[in-house]
């Protein structure tokens, strides 16, 4: 599907548009793996570093996330109306301010709050790992099969 040519937004910004619009509509869903830069340059006729663009926007958006040597992935903070929901708000943790609980409390929720991206961050990572090994996976059934 390649963008409309009507369309005078930079090229980047439409293939952003493009694919921001399949995430929100479930096409592609929390967890999964974007198309390659390759398939994206393919995809919507546009050179690489077009393609690493607009994966930068939707990423500085918290749609996506990227996996170094992986590649990028829809964020699993997405909401049911396809709206990005913060990270603290997705996971319940929320800091109240110091002078209604004291500070212990508030670096308690700081803490909690820096525990609870640094596992999300880890869990990215994984299921970039499961995302390789279903793929190797496919790969040797089907050779297997030939």
């Amino acid at each position: 599907m390649t963008p409309p040519t009507h369309d005078a937004r930079p090229p980047y910004q439409q293939a952003a548009e493009a694919i921001r619009s399949e995430i929100k509509a479930g096409k592609i869903k929390p967890g999964e793996q974007l198309p390659s830069h390759r398939e994206l340059q393919e995809r919507f006729g546009i050179a690489n570093m077009t393609a690493r663009s607009a994966l930068r926007v939707l990423r500085d958006e918290g749609l996506i996330y990227t996996v170094q040597g992986r590649g990028s992935y829809v964020a699993d903070v997405i909401g049911p109306g396809g709206e990005v929901i913060e990270a603290r708000r997705a996971t319940g943790a929320t800091a109240a301010p110091e002078a209604e609980t004291g500070p212990a409390s508030a670096e308690a929720a700081g803490n909690l709050t820096a525990t609870l991206v640094e596992v999300r961050d880890q869990l990215r990572t994984l299921n970039a790992e499961v995302q390789t090994l279903k793929r190797e996976v496919a790969e040797l059934k089907a050779q297997q099969g030939s």
